[in-house]
């Protein structure tokens, strides 16, 4: 499928493993420049909670297309974060449980979700510009950006910061089983057929390992001011 010409909308992909920081990342530059937000780990998330839900087999590739294409779900901005819904019913903290993350990880190996999903998330692509958050944005879905930037940290420091963000949460989780699960999806990730988790050769890559977030914000931003002068954050 080729990518639309998105014309004069300036798009910041920002791509990189599970638990490198994107999504905190992302919606703070996206705030600061008062730019529109895609968060496309979301939509497979969304998928893998329909399909669980619905009892679909997550090695069912035509069973899981369908419920893509008529996935009823909506992003709806908040003070803090763009809440998530499917069905009407808010499911933003449900969608971030790891058998959640799990599922989604599966899912999004199957070449027909993402043929599902990618004309929904170009659709994102709209004036003053857009900051895309996910694994394969400047690789697949907006190849035209102009600022790539892959964000990744060490494995271990990825584990330790999803392990707070759960506690924090209340939810109890083992530091152990989430590094071993981290470790597995970015290999699932890295070796599937179709859109494999990579560093573009157009990309900048920002490690984050021993950055604060504020620190992380503020380097994208300086990046973006650069490359887009009308990103006047």
């Amino acid at each position: 499928m080729t990518e639309p010409d998105g014309g004069a909308v300036p798009v910041i992909a920002i791509d990189g493993p599970g638990g490198a920081g994107k999504g905190t990342i992302c919606r703070r530059v996206a705030a600061r420049l008062g730019w529109i937000l895609l968060d496309s780990g979301a939509l497979y998330r969304l998928v893998g909670l329909d399909a669980l839900r619905k009892g679909v087999d997550l090695g069912d590739e035509q069973g899981l297309a369908a419920l893509a294409r008529s996935l009823d779900a909506v992003f709806v901005p908040g003070p803090d974060e763009v809440h998530a819904q499917l069905g009407g019913v808010d499911v933003t903290e449900v969608i971030r449980a790891e058998p959640v993350g799990r599922a989604a990880s599966r899912v999004a190996a199957i070449p027909a979700v993402r043929v599902a999903l990618i004309d929904r998330q170009r659709a994102f692509r709209r004036l003053p510009g857009l900051v895309a958050d996910g694994r394969d944005m400047g690789s697949v879905v907006f190849t035209d950006s102009a600022l790539k930037i892959y964000l990744t940290a060490s494995a271990e420091e990825r584990a330790r910061r999803r392990y707070k963000q759960l506690k924090d949460k209340g939810i109890d989780v083992s530091l152990s089983a989430l590094s071993r699960d981290m470790v597995d999806r970015d290999r699932r990730d890295a070796e599937r057929s179709v859109a494999p988790l990579k560093v573009c050769d157009d990309a900048r890559v920002l490690d984050t390992t021993a950055m604060t977030i504020d620190t992380v914000v503020a380097t994208v931003l300086e990046w973006s001011r650069e490359v887009f002068p009308q990103a006047g954050a």
